[in-house]
């Protein structure tokens, strides 16, 4: 049993302050409470003058994108986001090898988990590296000690033969793991491969994790190709009926689209960051139920007081949000897990924040400081599943110096191969 010593919680809902000493049970099915005595010779965080809530959830990343900061840019620059994917996305992930994904998983736990989350939705892409990639990322996040629901991105982009190896490699992490049922977009994913891919859904009683209309290219091919919109595609082969099923991004949808999504048991992730540096448009939550939208990051980096701010500021421009509005978002993350069942981000998940506030600090004006002073940069401790992973802005775990070199050089080995 862990004990955080005289902290004040602010309780992620109500945002109700409480000077108290916590008890934090260990493991998946741990709970806190709050306690008036500390037993003798027991594990103790000092948290006088700091801050607990509970921590965070990445709604949508791309661990494999994590190697990727200061690589040397395409031979020829993308002039749209169809070009994007081609030049730098999909050349990169196709030159992954398992040591290259087990860094980028790495260094992704890592990230997330000085950042103040604790649990990972993850959207993986290795197309000549398949079988097994999703051990190995869930073996690097475990060590880091961050939980996870992994998938892997199964296309026909590289051929059938590929995307045959992506639907073997998901059923074979389904049968002793907690994950789902990943696909690209609906403009790289043909019916047969569709077909399949709700087979091992329903196998599987799972869900599918997808970009949606990303950019207007996945509507137009669509419409070519099929006859239809993206959303009532993956309506007709009954994606959207089970709760697990993530769309990512859904920017290009029509009113008609909305009103399945709302009718549906689907859940939107937002991703703002991303969209912005890709310049493909921007969310807005017009006729979409707000209980069922989410918030995620995209493989841009793995911080999510961004995301949620970003959010907020940049929807100024385009539909208005309410803080509370793209707040719920980001809880939205958990409530996903808990209506679904999923292990890893039980209340004894918590961030402890070392927030030297300037003004009133209180139940009434939580969600201000949040988005206005707030920072990862206040992190200072962070708990997973009972477990302290962070402890004086400090990984617990593993040997981060040891894993930035391993980083540096299998950097090195893909940048060469790009």
């Amino acid at each position: 049993m862990l004990y955080l010593k005289n902290g004040t919680y602010i309780n992620p809902v109500t945002f109700e302050f409480s000077k108290v000493n916590i008890a934090v049970e260990n493991g998946h099915e741990g709970k806190i409470y709050f306690t008036d005595t500390i037993p003798e010779n027991a594990q103790i965080i000092d948290c006088n003058g700091m801050f607990i809530t509970k921590s965070f959830v990445v709604g949508h990343h791309h661990a494999y994108s994590g190697l990727a900061t200061g690589m040397p840019p395409p031979a020829k620059a993308p002039q749209n986001f169809s070009q994007i994917l081609q030049y730098v996305w999909w050349n990169l992930d196709k030159k992954l090898d398992a040591d290259e994904i087990k860094a980028s998983a790495y260094v992704t736990a890592i990230a997330a988990a000085l950042n103040g989350s604790t649990f990972i939705i993850d959207h993986h892409a290795s197309p000549f590296s398949i079988k097994n990639s999703l051990n190995i990322i869930a073996k690097a996040f475990n060590e880091v000690g961050v939980s996870h629901l992994l998938c892997y991105e199964i296309s026909d982009r590289d051929g059938k033969d590929i995307a045959q190896k992506g639907i073997d490699e998901t059923d074979d992490y389904l049968k002793n793991n907690q994950g789902l049922v990943g696909l690209h977009a609906s403009f790289t994913v043909g019916n047969e491969t569709l077909k399949k891919a709700a087979d091992l859904m329903n196998k599987h009683n799972s869900g599918i994790h997808i970009h949606v209309a990303e950019d207007i290219v996945d509507q137009d091919l669509c419409i070519k190709e099929h006859q239809t919109k993206v959303v009532q595609r993956l309506n007709y082969f009954g994606f959207l009926s089970s709760s697990k099923t993530i769309l990512a991004h859904a920017l290009h949808i029509d009113e008609n689209e909305r009103n399945i999504l709302n009718n549906s048991n689907a859940y939107i992730v937002q991703n703002p960051d991303s969209n912005l540096n890709n310049g493909v448009g921007f969310f807005t939550r017009k006729g979409l139920n707000n209980n069922n939208l989410m918030l995620g990051t995209d493989g841009m980096h793995s911080d999510m007081f961004k995301s949620a701010q970003t959010a907020f500021f940049a929807g100024n421009l385009f539909d208005s949000p309410q803080l509370n509005d793209v707040y719920s978002q980001l809880r939205n993350n958990h409530k996903y897990i808990e209506k679904n069942n999923f292990k890893g981000d039980g209340n004894n998940n918590l961030i402890i924040f070392n927030y030297k506030n300037n003004t009133a600090f209180n139940q009434n004006n939580f969600i201000g400081h949040f988005f206005y002073a707030l920072n990862s940069s206040n992190v200072e401790h962070v708990i997973s599943n009972g477990e302290i992973i962070v402890r004086n802005k400090k990984i617990t775990k593993v040997n981060h110096s040891e894993i930035i070199e391993f980083a540096k050089i299998q950097a090195k080995k893909l940048w060469n191969k790009l």
